[in-house]
Protein backbone atom coordinates (compact mmCIF):
# COMPACT_ATOMS: atom_id res chain seq x y z
CA UNK A 1 0.00 0.00 0.00
CA UNK A 2 1.69 3.30 -1.25
CA UNK A 3 0.92 6.38 1.08
CA UNK A 4 2.49 8.76 -1.09
CA UNK A 5 1.42 11.38 -3.16
CA UNK A 6 1.41 11.03 -6.71
CA UNK A 7 2.77 13.44 -8.85
CA UNK A 8 -0.71 14.41 -9.65
CA UNK A 9 -1.69 14.73 -6.28
CA UNK A 10 1.78 17.09 -6.02
CA UNK A 11 0.87 19.39 -8.30
CA UNK A 12 -2.43 20.02 -7.38
CA UNK A 13 -1.67 20.55 -3.51
CA UNK A 14 1.15 22.87 -4.96
CA UNK A 15 -1.06 24.68 -7.10
CA UNK A 16 -3.78 25.33 -4.37
CA UNK A 17 -1.06 26.44 -2.37
CA UNK A 18 -0.35 28.48 -5.10
CA UNK A 19 -3.68 29.87 -5.03
CA UNK A 20 -4.10 30.22 -1.82
CA UNK A 21 -0.91 32.55 -1.33
CA UNK A 22 -2.72 35.23 -4.19
CA UNK A 23 -5.54 35.22 -1.67
CA UNK A 24 -4.08 35.32 1.56
CA UNK A 25 -3.01 39.37 1.08
CA UNK A 26 -6.77 39.65 1.33
CA UNK A 27 -7.36 38.93 5.20
CA UNK A 28 -6.18 41.98 6.40
CA UNK A 29 -8.82 44.00 4.47
CA UNK A 30 -11.74 41.35 4.36
CA UNK A 31 -11.29 41.52 8.27
CA UNK A 32 -11.05 45.23 8.64
CA UNK A 33 -14.07 45.67 6.45
CA UNK A 34 -16.36 43.21 6.73
CA UNK A 35 -16.12 41.31 3.49
CA UNK A 36 -14.08 42.38 0.43
CA UNK A 37 -15.07 45.35 -2.39
CA UNK A 38 -16.51 43.99 -5.43
CA UNK A 39 -13.10 44.45 -6.80
CA UNK A 40 -11.37 42.40 -4.67
CA UNK A 41 -13.96 39.83 -5.68
CA UNK A 42 -13.20 40.09 -9.09
CA UNK A 43 -9.64 39.91 -9.05
CA UNK A 44 -9.75 36.43 -6.77
CA UNK A 45 -12.17 35.24 -9.24
CA UNK A 46 -9.66 35.80 -12.43
CA UNK A 47 -6.83 34.11 -10.29
CA UNK A 48 -9.15 31.41 -9.33
CA UNK A 49 -10.10 30.98 -13.18
CA UNK A 50 -6.11 30.92 -14.26
CA UNK A 51 -5.41 28.57 -11.54
CA UNK A 52 -8.01 25.92 -13.13
CA UNK A 53 -9.30 25.18 -9.56
CA UNK A 54 -12.74 26.48 -10.21
CA UNK A 55 -15.55 23.96 -9.25
CA UNK A 56 -13.09 21.38 -8.84
CA UNK A 57 -16.27 19.27 -8.43
CA UNK A 58 -17.61 19.51 -11.27
CA UNK A 59 -16.48 17.69 -14.49
CA UNK A 60 -14.14 19.17 -17.02
CA UNK A 61 -16.68 18.09 -19.87
CA UNK A 62 -18.99 21.07 -18.65
CA UNK A 63 -15.97 23.64 -17.46
CA UNK A 64 -15.07 22.12 -14.43
CA UNK A 65 -11.64 20.86 -12.54
CA UNK A 66 -13.32 17.53 -12.41
CA UNK A 67 -11.30 16.39 -9.81
CA UNK A 68 -11.66 12.98 -7.57
CA UNK A 69 -12.28 13.37 -3.95
CA UNK A 70 -9.45 12.58 -2.56
CA UNK A 71 -7.86 15.62 -5.27
CA UNK A 72 -10.56 17.93 -4.12
CA UNK A 73 -10.06 17.03 -0.83
CA UNK A 74 -6.15 17.23 -1.10
CA UNK A 75 -6.80 21.06 -2.77
CA UNK A 76 -9.32 22.02 0.17
CA UNK A 77 -6.74 21.53 2.64
CA UNK A 78 -4.61 24.13 1.19
CA UNK A 79 -7.56 26.91 1.08
CA UNK A 80 -8.33 25.98 4.53
CA UNK A 81 -5.49 27.68 5.86
CA UNK A 82 -6.65 31.05 4.94
CA UNK A 83 -8.56 33.21 7.60
CA UNK A 84 -12.26 35.00 6.85
CA UNK A 85 -13.68 32.16 5.06
CA UNK A 86 -11.70 33.32 1.74
CA UNK A 87 -11.19 29.48 0.79
CA UNK A 88 -15.34 30.22 -0.21
CA UNK A 89 -14.61 32.35 -2.88
CA UNK A 90 -12.77 29.18 -4.50
CA UNK A 91 -16.46 28.48 -5.71
CA UNK A 92 -17.84 24.68 -5.28
CA UNK A 93 -21.48 24.53 -7.28
CA UNK A 94 -23.71 22.36 -4.54
CA UNK A 95 -23.08 18.61 -5.94
CA UNK A 96 -26.72 18.35 -6.10
CA UNK A 97 -26.47 20.43 -9.24
CA UNK A 98 -24.91 16.84 -11.07
CA UNK A 99 -28.88 16.27 -10.91
CA UNK A 100 -29.86 19.11 -13.55
CA UNK A 101 -31.64 18.83 -16.62
CA UNK A 102 -29.74 19.68 -19.59
CA UNK A 103 -31.61 22.77 -20.30
CA UNK A 104 -31.19 23.34 -16.15
CA UNK A 105 -27.35 22.98 -16.78
CA UNK A 106 -26.99 25.42 -19.16
CA UNK A 107 -28.92 28.24 -17.41
CA UNK A 108 -27.78 27.68 -13.91
CA UNK A 109 -24.47 24.98 -13.52
CA UNK A 110 -22.32 25.79 -16.60
CA UNK A 111 -22.66 29.51 -15.74
CA UNK A 112 -22.03 28.40 -12.00
CA UNK A 113 -18.85 26.71 -12.62
CA UNK A 114 -17.81 29.42 -15.09
CA UNK A 115 -18.04 31.81 -11.96
CA UNK A 116 -20.77 34.08 -13.82
CA UNK A 117 -23.34 33.05 -11.51
CA UNK A 118 -23.38 31.66 -7.88
CA UNK A 119 -25.41 29.35 -5.89
CA UNK A 120 -26.70 28.96 -2.48
CA UNK A 121 -28.34 26.44 -0.82
CA UNK A 122 -31.42 27.25 1.76
CA UNK A 123 -31.81 24.26 3.43
CA UNK A 124 -32.30 25.51 7.11
CA UNK A 125 -35.16 26.89 8.81
CA UNK A 126 -35.69 28.29 12.41
CA UNK A 127 -36.90 25.01 13.56
CA UNK A 128 -34.78 22.84 11.20
CA UNK A 129 -31.22 22.70 11.42
CA UNK A 130 -29.32 19.58 11.52
CA UNK A 131 -32.31 17.47 10.84
CA UNK A 132 -33.78 18.90 7.25
CA UNK A 133 -36.88 16.53 7.71
CA UNK A 134 -38.19 19.51 9.78
CA UNK A 135 -38.68 22.10 7.49
CA UNK A 136 -41.98 23.54 6.41
CA UNK A 137 -41.35 25.74 3.72
CA UNK A 138 -44.26 24.32 1.02
CA UNK A 139 -44.32 24.62 -2.62
CA UNK A 140 -47.67 24.25 -3.60
CA UNK A 141 -49.09 23.34 -7.45
CA UNK A 142 -50.31 26.07 -9.87
CA UNK A 143 -51.43 25.70 -13.07
CA UNK A 144 -47.99 26.03 -14.59
CA UNK A 145 -45.49 25.20 -11.63
CA UNK A 146 -45.69 25.71 -7.82
CA UNK A 147 -45.45 28.34 -5.38
CA UNK A 148 -42.76 28.23 -2.66
CA UNK A 149 -43.88 29.96 0.55
CA UNK A 150 -41.65 29.70 3.83
CA UNK A 151 -38.63 31.03 5.74
CA UNK A 152 -34.73 30.32 5.35
CA UNK A 153 -31.99 30.36 7.68
CA UNK A 154 -28.60 30.68 7.00
CA UNK A 155 -27.79 31.05 3.48
CA UNK A 156 -24.48 31.22 3.16
CA UNK A 157 -23.08 33.13 0.24
CA UNK A 158 -26.44 34.38 -0.08
CA UNK A 159 -25.78 38.03 -0.23
CA UNK A 160 -23.51 37.51 -3.56
CA UNK A 161 -25.54 34.50 -4.79
CA UNK A 162 -28.28 34.53 -7.46
CA UNK A 163 -30.31 31.70 -7.70
CA UNK A 164 -31.39 29.31 -4.40
CA UNK A 165 -31.51 25.45 -4.09
CA UNK A 166 -34.58 25.67 -2.23
CA UNK A 167 -35.62 22.29 -0.16
CA UNK A 168 -39.90 22.39 0.08
CA UNK A 169 -42.67 20.07 0.55
CA UNK A 170 -44.23 19.39 -2.82
CA UNK A 171 -47.81 19.08 -2.86
CA UNK A 172 -50.49 17.22 -0.78
CA UNK A 173 -48.06 14.54 -0.54
CA UNK A 174 -45.33 17.44 1.07
CA UNK A 175 -42.91 15.69 -0.94
CA UNK A 176 -39.14 16.60 0.18
CA UNK A 177 -38.09 18.55 -3.41
CA UNK A 178 -35.34 20.62 -4.34
CA UNK A 179 -35.70 23.45 -6.36
CA UNK A 180 -34.32 26.28 -8.19
CA UNK A 181 -35.39 29.58 -7.32
CA UNK A 182 -33.67 32.95 -9.20
CA UNK A 183 -33.07 35.12 -6.44
CA UNK A 184 -34.97 38.16 -8.31
CA UNK A 185 -38.06 36.44 -8.31
CA UNK A 186 -41.07 38.35 -6.87
CA UNK A 187 -41.60 37.48 -3.47
CA UNK A 188 -38.19 36.78 -2.57
CA UNK A 189 -36.99 39.45 0.14
CA UNK A 190 -34.31 39.52 2.86
CA UNK A 191 -35.76 39.20 6.53
CA UNK A 192 -32.29 40.11 8.45
CA UNK A 193 -28.41 39.92 8.32
CA UNK A 194 -27.25 38.58 11.51
CA UNK A 195 -23.69 39.17 12.68
CA UNK A 196 -21.78 36.23 13.59
CA UNK A 197 -18.63 35.18 15.25
CA UNK A 198 -16.52 34.96 12.54
CA UNK A 199 -15.90 37.63 9.95
CA UNK A 200 -16.91 35.38 6.82
CA UNK A 201 -16.29 36.64 3.67
CA UNK A 202 -19.86 36.51 2.24
CA UNK A 203 -23.14 36.84 4.70
CA UNK A 204 -25.47 34.60 5.78
CA UNK A 205 -28.84 36.11 5.67
CA UNK A 206 -32.26 34.95 6.51
CA UNK A 207 -34.99 34.92 3.33
CA UNK A 208 -38.74 34.94 3.18
CA UNK A 209 -40.35 33.48 0.24
CA UNK A 210 -43.38 34.51 0.12
CA UNK A 211 -45.74 33.52 -2.53
CA UNK A 212 -42.72 32.65 -5.03
CA UNK A 213 -43.94 31.37 -8.39
CA UNK A 214 -41.79 29.24 -10.10
CA UNK A 215 -42.62 26.61 -13.43
CA UNK A 216 -42.40 23.39 -13.37
CA UNK A 217 -38.76 23.44 -14.96
CA UNK A 218 -37.58 24.73 -11.37
CA UNK A 219 -37.54 20.62 -9.99
CA UNK A 220 -34.32 19.20 -9.51
CA UNK A 221 -33.72 16.05 -10.05
CA UNK A 222 -37.29 14.38 -9.36
CA UNK A 223 -40.59 15.40 -6.89
CA UNK A 224 -39.88 13.74 -3.73
CA UNK A 225 -36.00 13.41 -4.58
CA UNK A 226 -35.02 16.32 -2.12
CA UNK A 227 -34.29 14.40 1.02
CA UNK A 228 -31.05 12.14 -1.04
CA UNK A 229 -29.73 15.15 -3.01
CA UNK A 230 -29.31 16.99 0.08
CA UNK A 231 -28.02 14.14 1.85
CA UNK A 232 -25.29 13.38 -0.90
CA UNK A 233 -24.58 17.16 -0.46
CA UNK A 234 -23.91 16.92 3.34
CA UNK A 235 -21.62 13.56 2.86
CA UNK A 236 -19.30 15.28 0.67
CA UNK A 237 -19.09 18.52 2.83
CA UNK A 238 -18.86 17.15 5.90
CA UNK A 239 -15.53 15.30 3.89
CA UNK A 240 -14.62 19.01 2.87
CA UNK A 241 -15.07 20.66 6.33
CA UNK A 242 -12.86 17.64 7.56
CA UNK A 243 -10.05 18.79 5.02
CA UNK A 244 -10.58 22.44 5.60
CA UNK A 245 -9.96 22.20 9.12
CA UNK A 246 -7.30 20.12 8.99
CA UNK A 247 -5.72 22.71 6.91
CA UNK A 248 -6.47 25.10 8.75
CA UNK A 249 -5.43 23.66 12.27
CA UNK A 250 -1.47 23.23 10.06
CA UNK A 251 -1.87 26.81 9.61
CA UNK A 252 -2.18 27.60 13.32
CA UNK A 253 0.24 25.34 14.63
CA UNK A 254 3.14 26.69 12.06
CA UNK A 255 2.19 30.31 13.03
CA UNK A 256 2.28 28.71 17.01
CA UNK A 257 5.63 27.21 16.21
CA UNK A 258 7.37 30.27 14.83
CA UNK A 259 5.77 32.15 17.46
CA UNK A 260 7.35 30.06 20.39
CA UNK A 261 10.65 30.14 18.49
CA UNK A 262 10.95 33.99 18.10
CA UNK A 263 9.42 34.27 21.72
CA UNK A 264 11.51 34.78 24.84
CA UNK A 265 10.43 35.12 28.17
CA UNK A 266 12.89 34.33 31.35
CA UNK A 267 15.29 34.38 29.27
CA UNK A 268 14.89 32.02 26.87
CA UNK A 269 12.53 30.89 23.72
CA UNK A 270 8.70 29.86 24.67
CA UNK A 271 9.92 26.65 22.17
CA UNK A 272 12.01 25.89 25.26
CA UNK A 273 9.30 25.00 27.94
CA UNK A 274 7.88 21.84 28.50
CA UNK A 275 4.64 22.54 28.90
CA UNK A 276 4.53 24.68 25.28
CA UNK A 277 6.57 21.88 23.91
CA UNK A 278 3.41 19.54 24.87
CA UNK A 279 1.30 22.02 23.36
CA UNK A 280 2.54 22.04 20.08
CA UNK A 281 3.53 18.03 20.13
CA UNK A 282 -0.10 17.66 20.77
CA UNK A 283 -1.23 19.39 17.82
CA UNK A 284 0.91 17.94 15.66
CA UNK A 285 -0.58 14.63 16.55
CA UNK A 286 -3.95 16.26 16.21
CA UNK A 287 -3.09 16.77 12.35
CA UNK A 288 -1.70 14.36 11.52
CA UNK A 289 -3.63 11.52 12.64
CA UNK A 290 -6.87 13.44 11.16
CA UNK A 291 -5.47 14.03 8.09
CA UNK A 292 -4.54 10.55 7.56
CA UNK A 293 -8.05 9.49 7.82
CA UNK A 294 -9.75 12.08 5.94
CA UNK A 295 -7.84 11.32 3.08
CA UNK A 296 -8.34 7.33 3.82
CA UNK A 297 -11.97 8.45 3.66
CA UNK A 298 -11.30 10.40 0.37
CA UNK A 299 -9.94 7.15 -1.66
CA UNK A 300 -12.60 5.24 -0.52
CA UNK A 301 -15.28 7.86 -2.10
CA UNK A 302 -12.90 6.99 -5.36
CA UNK A 303 -12.83 3.58 -5.32
CA UNK A 304 -17.29 3.49 -5.19
CA UNK A 305 -18.24 2.00 -1.64
CA UNK A 306 -21.15 1.45 0.00
CA UNK A 307 -22.61 5.38 0.30
CA UNK A 308 -24.20 4.29 3.23
CA UNK A 309 -21.05 3.56 4.94
CA UNK A 310 -19.23 6.42 3.46
CA UNK A 311 -21.94 8.48 5.13
CA UNK A 312 -20.78 7.74 8.30
CA UNK A 313 -16.97 7.52 7.14
CA UNK A 314 -17.44 11.40 6.11
CA UNK A 315 -19.57 11.91 9.52
CA UNK A 316 -16.21 10.19 11.53
CA UNK A 317 -14.12 12.91 9.60
CA UNK A 318 -15.75 16.02 10.13
CA UNK A 319 -16.40 14.85 14.05
CA UNK A 320 -12.97 13.98 14.78
CA UNK A 321 -10.74 16.66 12.22
CA UNK A 322 -13.21 19.69 13.30
CA UNK A 323 -13.00 18.54 16.97
CA UNK A 324 -9.23 17.94 17.05
CA UNK A 325 -8.86 21.44 14.77
CA UNK A 326 -10.51 23.40 17.62
CA UNK A 327 -8.43 22.01 19.86
CA UNK A 328 -5.19 22.99 17.92
CA UNK A 329 -6.41 26.59 17.69
CA UNK A 330 -6.72 26.56 21.52
CA UNK A 331 -3.97 25.78 21.93
CA UNK A 332 -2.40 28.45 18.89
CA UNK A 333 -4.15 31.17 21.29
CA UNK A 334 -2.60 30.26 24.53
CA UNK A 335 0.82 30.15 23.30
CA UNK A 336 0.07 33.48 21.16
CA UNK A 337 -0.38 34.94 24.66
CA UNK A 338 -2.54 38.51 24.61
CA UNK A 339 -1.88 38.68 20.59
CA UNK A 340 -3.67 35.65 19.85
CA UNK A 341 -6.46 37.05 21.67
CA UNK A 342 -6.20 40.00 18.79
CA UNK A 343 -8.03 40.41 15.42
CA UNK A 344 -5.25 41.30 13.61
CA UNK A 345 -3.21 37.36 14.44
CA UNK A 346 -4.81 34.71 12.09
CA UNK A 347 -4.68 32.68 15.07
CA UNK A 348 -7.80 34.70 16.68
CA UNK A 349 -9.55 34.70 13.09
CA UNK A 350 -9.32 31.29 13.12
CA UNK A 351 -10.63 30.12 16.48
CA UNK A 352 -13.63 32.21 15.85
CA UNK A 353 -14.16 30.69 12.37
CA UNK A 354 -13.70 27.23 13.35
CA UNK A 355 -15.98 27.09 15.62
CA UNK A 356 -19.02 26.46 13.33
CA UNK A 357 -17.12 23.98 12.22
CA UNK A 358 -19.18 21.65 14.64
CA UNK A 359 -22.03 23.45 13.91
CA UNK A 360 -22.96 23.51 10.47
CA UNK A 361 -23.59 20.86 7.93
CA UNK A 362 -24.45 18.87 10.86
CA UNK A 363 -23.76 19.19 14.50
CA UNK A 364 -20.94 17.16 16.49
CA UNK A 365 -23.85 15.59 17.86
CA UNK A 366 -25.66 14.37 14.90
CA UNK A 367 -22.72 13.00 13.51
CA UNK A 368 -22.14 10.90 16.44
CA UNK A 369 -25.68 9.68 15.88
CA UNK A 370 -24.81 8.95 12.49
CA UNK A 371 -21.72 6.90 13.23
CA UNK A 372 -23.63 5.20 16.01
CA UNK A 373 -26.42 4.38 13.91
CA UNK A 374 -24.12 2.69 11.30
CA UNK A 375 -22.45 0.54 14.37
CA UNK A 376 -26.37 -0.67 15.28
CA UNK A 377 -27.38 -1.46 11.92
CA UNK A 378 -24.22 -2.81 10.40
CA UNK A 379 -21.65 -3.60 12.94
CA UNK A 380 -18.43 -2.30 13.28
CA UNK A 381 -16.90 -2.99 9.89
CA UNK A 382 -16.76 0.38 8.79
CA UNK A 383 -13.62 0.59 10.82
CA UNK A 384 -11.91 -1.71 8.45
CA UNK A 385 -10.02 -0.72 5.12
CA UNK A 386 -11.95 -1.74 1.89
CA UNK A 387 -10.82 -5.31 1.10
CA UNK A 388 -11.80 -5.01 -3.09
CA UNK A 389 -10.52 -1.55 -3.96
CA UNK A 390 -7.89 -1.93 -6.46
CA UNK A 391 -6.28 1.73 -7.13
CA UNK A 392 -3.64 3.05 -6.27
CA UNK A 393 -2.87 6.42 -4.73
Amino acid sequence: MDFAYSPRLAELKERAAALADKIVIHEDACEADNGLSPEALRTIRDEVLASGLQAVNMPTEWGGAGLTILEQVVVQEELGKLTNALWDTVWRPANALSACTPEQRERYLVPDILGQRRDAVAITEADAGSDPQGITTTATPTAGGYRIDGEKWFVTVGDVADFFLVLALAGEEKAPTLFLVDKDLPGIRVKRVPRYMHTFVYEHPEYIFEGVEVGRDAVLGEIGGGYDLTRSWFTEERLMIGARTVGAAERALALATEWARERIQGGEALIERQLIQAMLADSAVDIAVNRAFVHQVAWEFDQGGDRKTLHAKAAMAKLSASEAAGRVVDRAVQIFGGRGYMRDYPVERLYRELRVDRIWEGTSEIQRLVIANEISKRGLGMLDFPTTASAQV
